[in-house]
């Protein structure tokens, strides 16, 4: 399912444990979020990641147009994918 990041991200710097408590809420769980930072790829802080990945979620960090056909890609193969897209 498409899902965008809550409305108070406005860049990647906003992208914390809480902005993606929504991923975690969905069910049935979701194994892979894809993130697009914009433009281009931007490093996330590492707790947030490694805190998805104690929920049993993998993180795709890429630019959004990337993740954007990740995203597609990975909903074609039937995985539980959901995506939060910052607009580039």
């Amino acid at each position: 399912s498409m899902l965008s990041v809550s409305p108070q991200v406005g860049s990647y710097r906003d992208i914390s444990h809480e902005s993606l408590s929504l991923f975690r809420l969905l069910e049935p769980q979701i194994e892979i979020v894809v993130l697009g930072t914009g433009d281009r790829v931007e490093r996330l802080h590492p707790a947030v990641l490694k805190q998805m990945r104690q929920c049993g979620i993998a993180v795709e960090v890429q630019d959004t147009p990337n993740a954007c056909a990740t995203f597609n890609f990975l909903t074609s193969e039937k995985r539980r994918a959901a995506a939060g897209l910052i607009p580039p």
